[in-house]
């Protein structure tokens, strides 16, 4: 099929020859993925791109509330509303909607394919965090990246019906000077969270990679979020923009302090599980017999 006609040039829909859909408009860029019959499918492509055409609009229309702390704005959009709900359990540190953006709008497109179609299984991918269907009895596999800025995969996970995962999400140090969308307080190279929702997922996920850390390490090169980007959230926070040699005790140290906030967060029911990557080194947080997560961890080659 060619690309989607529509009134706004910038937004764009295109089956792919492979049977997955492609939807986009300006920083959005989703991969969608239904499985079932075809009729099912193609009801959960129209209701999914029926549902995309506001998701930008109603972003941008509530913009300034979302780059403000969690809880400072009161959010109307469904969209916004997911952000928000996602990130107001993490309120005792500094953090913003912003940190669940892709998560939710994975959640809220899938969300329109599933009540549109009966589906065995379904994906939707917003650069790399993402929400899923499964039906009973159905499985996914899901890849495992150790370097966010060289996405080759170092391993998988597998997710059933039973384990009470339906977002991924994944976070690290991909700056803008990276050619990556956000920043990172942190210097974990990438830390991918399973949690209920890819809402829930993102903005874990981006504290967890924050808490990867060696504050005040002098190989650690950090500058003010709003010299790179003005319109970034963070406003002057200092997030990372280079990290040097560090040796492997180093390392370890900067693992340990993620883990430790995975953990926490798995404690308080906020996640079920994570992986943390840093210089080929990796840790990971998993309930036990859960069958989820590999083991051995991959490592980076």
């Amino acid at each position: 099929m060619p690309p989607y006609s529509s009134p706004r040039p910038s937004l764009f829909r295109r089956d792919l020859p492979d049977g997955r859909l492609h939807l986009q408009e300006g920083p959005i860029d989703l991969i969608v993925e239904a499985f079932g019959e075809r009729t099912e499918r193609r009801r959960a492509y129209d209701a999914a791109a029926t549902c995309f055409h506001d998701v930008l609009p109603g972003l941008v229309a509530e913009l300034d509330g979302l780059r403000k702390p969690v809880g400072a704005a009161v959010l109307r959009g469904p969209v916004a509303r997911r952000m928000g709900a996602a990130c107001a359990a993490h309120q005792s540190v500094f953090v913003t909607p912003m940190a669940a953006v892709a998560g939710a709008v994975a959640d809220h497109v899938l969300a329109a394919m599933t009540a549109a179609a009966d589906l065995s299984r379904a994906y939707v991918n917003d650069g790399g965090d993402i929400a899923l269907h499964l039906a009973p009895g159905e499985t996914l596999a899901c890849g495992l990246v150790a370097e966010v800025r060289d996405p080759r995969l170092n391993g998988r996970a597998v997710i059933s019906h039973d384990i009470p995962v339906r977002g991924i999400a994944t976070s690290g140090r991909a700056t803008l000077k990276d050619g990556g969308r956000s920043f990172s307080l942190g210097i974990a190279d990438a830390v991918t969270v399973f949690a209920r929702a890819a809402a829930e997922a993102d903005v874990a996920a981006t504290l967890i990679a924050n808490a990867v850390d060696l504050p005040e390490h002098p190989a650690i090169e950090r500058r003010p979020a709003s010299e790179l980007d003005p319109d970034s959230d963070l406003g002057a926070r200092p997030v990372t923009v280079s990290v040097g040699a560090l040796t492997r005790d180093e390392i370890a140290a900067a693992l340990v302090r993620g883990q430790a906030e995975a953990r926490r967060m798995q404690a308080a029911g906020l996640i079920e599980a994570a992986v943390l990557f840093l210089r080929g080194e990796a840790v990971m947080v998993d309930r036990e017999g859960s069958g989820l997560l590999p083991a051995p961890l991959p490592t980076a080659a």
